[in-house]
């Protein structure tokens, strides 16, 4: 979504695909312990994805998401379209939160990108720095 716009080079430094637990392992240093308490859509593991991407890379911003966007993998604590977004800044967060998003699995993936990065220009734009 971020590298579509032209001269994106300018202000995007990489993103991390961590789709399996493993990845948010070895990629974000998400402590499997902190995965087996509180599961992987979580406020927890939603935060410490986003401190993890500032510690291994020159950011000043990260956004992360973990979510459920079905059609499986839904529970009753946790259903379908259950979204834990995370937004950094200079290595401490500045904001955690959960969406509950309707709909099909394209339109949960959909709306987690727009409202991540529309909560991310929000935070630039206010001078949250």
């Amino acid at each position: 979504a971020c590298t579509s716009l032209s001269g994106s080079s300018q202000w995007f430094e990489r993103g991390v695909i961590s789709y399996s637990d493993q990845a948010k392992t070895e990629l974000l240093g998400v402590p499997p312990a902190l995965i087996g308490l509180h599961g992987s859509v979580s406020e927890a593991v939603a935060g410490h994805m986003a401190r993890g991407l500032m510690a291994h890379a020159p950011l000043d911003w990260a956004l992360a998401v973990t979510g459920i966007a079905g059609p499986t993998g839904g529970s009753e604590v946790k259903p379908v379209g259950t979204v834990w977004l995370a937004i950094g800044h200079n290595g401490r967060l500045h904001r955690v939160w959960r969406e509950r998003f309707e709909g099909d699995r394209h339109a949960v993936r959909l709306a987690t990108v727009r409202t991540g990065l529309a909560a991310l220009a929000e935070a630039l734009e206010d001078g949250d720095a």
